[in-house]
């Protein structure tokens, strides 16, 4: 029987923490991302836009840090960010860092140029190629000219699906992601960063400076070796 805080669920159950992923890991998740998001060089002055903020397993710990109006969620399921601010981030944090919230599957309609950083978190996992491809577009226009995605995928064979695959999973061989992004105006890097079953990138626009990690690439290989899969 699952608590309060959806333990005991399966991920796509309807409970705001199970829907998003295991609950197991709702606290990890949050963990790791803003670790890696600040130690690529997210500041409070930033702006950034969460694709897919659920019922902000990662906007929780993003909204608190960011300056007011800094924070940008998309999510297409209005009633799992409602969950989160009443179960997780509260009214009063709201009222005080004013973060934006877009109700939509997609941001075609958003100002370009607006965001430093963008985050994917266990998004792409689940998308076609169709889906994929039209996100990269549009976050590579809503990204200033040094902005930057921070995406997860699975490795694997080229999946031929379309459309939204959840709760299941779809893969893509680092090739295809590298010319993906290429194609829509990123450099790919992969990121030695844990995941307990998915891949970290950095989908870096052409001013977003890559100098210090070419000299200091990003660890992280001693944690969570043997997570529950989701």
């Amino acid at each position: 029987m699952a608590d309060d805080m959806g333990m005991g669920l399966s991920p796509g159950g309807a409970h705001y923490r199970a829907y998003v992923g295991a609950p197991e890991n709702y606290d990890l998740i949050s963990a790791m991302t803003f670790g890696l998001l600040t130690s690529l060089g997210l500041r409070q002055q930033h702006s950034l836009l969460d694709i897919g903020c659920g019922s902000l397993r990662i906007g929780r710990l993003l909204i608190p840090y960011l300056n007011a109006d800094r924070y940008f969620g998309v999510e297409p399921n209005r009633w799992l960010v409602e969950e989160g601010i009443a179960k997780e981030v509260g009214e009063s944090l709201i009222a005080i860092k004013r973060p934006s919230f877009h109700f939509s599957d997609g941001i075609a309609d958003w100002r370009k140029g607006e965001f430093d950083f963008a985050v994917a978190q266990s998004i792409f996992s689940h998308t076609g190629r169709d889906l994929l491809e039209r996100w990269l577009a549009e976050v590579s226009v809503a990204l200033k000219p040094g902005g930057a995605l921070v995406a997860t995928f699975v490795h694997g064979e080229d999946n031929d699906k379309t459309g939204w695959i959840y709760p299941h999973c779809v893969s893509y061989t680092p090739e295809t992601i590298a010319s993906m992004a290429e194609k829509h105006g990123f450099k790919a890097k992969y990121l030695d960063w844990r995941h307990p079953w998915q891949k970290w990138y950095l989908l870096a626009k052409p001013d977003f400076d890559l100098s210090w990690f070419e000299k200091r690439p990003l660890h992280w290989n001693t944690f969570m070796d043997h997570a529950p899969k989701k």
